[in-house]
């Protein structure tokens, strides 16, 4: 089992809301602990927009309990009323579920049945669960803060660097067919978690003046990261498609193919490495002499087959052509993107993790 941060951070925050509450009588820390675990959020600019929206939530599901405990009583009926109540309320106004619950256990909280006198007995409730909300505001914002920008540009080389090596694996027809669709649908899955990253990464706010319009151009790069590695990944699935497909296809035709799309996957590879600093800037001659691919050669050579072959089946060729070229295009979009973050942001490195 892996510990991510969230969850040490989780149990950290209903260690600290047991801890307090039961150092003050006033304080509940059952339920303190469960307004912790209900706020805790991914990123801190998601636990600010919690707090006002838990804030609310609370507030609603406590005005309602009172407002019925002191016109209709607390029977199992009026509770089960009160609920409907604050659930209509807080979707209504479209608040996340996690509000919704927190109402709702506010409102449980509230009535639940007691010898004490009852508004000093809501209000210690409510005391517990704004004490518990705020916890883990502040656990969340001083304890392991979240690095989405090194945990994206992570994920993004992860995802990259296999779905190249499959394209070259399956290129020269040596995939196994089971490991190449298990690993298909794993990086699928991680693909989707590179758009959820991306998600929270954007959501984080800069405190810093002139940080903003830095903050900007990295996104504009992650961007298109994210979207050449999704294309990269069409080709794949393309290539395996067509892998029966292709070998008939002439095979000095095959060799060609294999040859730009090396060129093709070197390049992707190439600009990967310089962002994580590994190329220099200014490159030797040796190494400006690498070979760029020649797509468009390869397409209208796909054409061509199509155009001049008898077997109609050959129509199944323009996808993988479209998406050879779909591909080619945003790595030249790529490339034009980093060469202009890496001139005029100097100062500004993106947060690789790589030393």
């Amino acid at each position: 089992m892996k510990l991510g941060a969230r969850m040490v951070k989780t149990g950290l925050a209903v260690a600290i809301a047991l801890y307090v509450g039961n150092m003050f009588d006033f304080l509940s820390p059952l339920l303190a602990a469960i307004a912790v675990i209900f706020s805790l959020q991914p990123s801190i600019f998601r636990s600010y927009q919690s707090i006002i929206e838990q804030v609310q939530g609370n507030l609603i599901g406590a005005l309602i309990a009172v407002l019925t405990v002191f016109t209709l009583g607390n029977d199992p009926f009026v509770v089960a009323f009160a609920i409907i109540v604050s659930i209509g309320i807080t979707t209504g106004m479209k608040m996340n579920e996690n509000t919704v619950s927190l109402a709702v256990v506010a409102v449980v909280a509230l009535m639940d049945s007691t010898d004490l006198t009852f508004l000093p007995f809501a209000a210690s409730r409510i005391a517990s669960m704004f004490f518990g909300i705020f916890t883990a505001f502040i656990i969340n914002l001083v304890f392991l803060p979240p690095k989405y920008e090194t945990k994206l540009f992570a994920s993004i080389d992860d995802s990259t660097r296999d779905i190249l090596q499959w394209i070259r694996v399956t290129t020269r027809k040596l995939s196994d067919e089971p490991a190449l669709k298990y690993e298909t649908t794993r990086i699928q899955d991680e693909i989707r978690r590179l758009d959820h990253t991306y998600l929270l990464y954007s959501e984080e706010r800069t405190y810093l003046k002139g940080k903003g319009f830095a903050k900007g151009r990295k996104l504009v790069v992650f961007r298109q990261l994210i979207t050449t590695t999704k294309k990269s990944f069409d080709v794949l699935k393309a290539f395996h498609r067509l892998e029966n497909k292709i070998e008939h296809i002439p095979e000095d035709f095959q060799d060609a193919l294999v040859y730009e799309l090396d060129k093709l996957v070197n390049a992707h590879e190439k600009l990967i490495l310089s962002l994580k600093g590994r190329i220099k800037q200014t490159h030797k001659q040796a190494l400006r002499l690498v070979e760029t691919p020649d797509i468009p050669l390869i397409v209208d050579r796909l054409m061509n087959e199509y155009e001049h072959g008898y077997d109609k089946d050959r129509l199944i060729f323009l996808p993988l052509a479209s998406q050879l070229m779909e591909y080619h295009y945003q790595l030249e979009k790529l490339k034009r993107l980093l060469k202009s973050y890496q001139k005029n942001s100097q100062n500004e490195y993106i947060q690789t993790g790589f030393k």
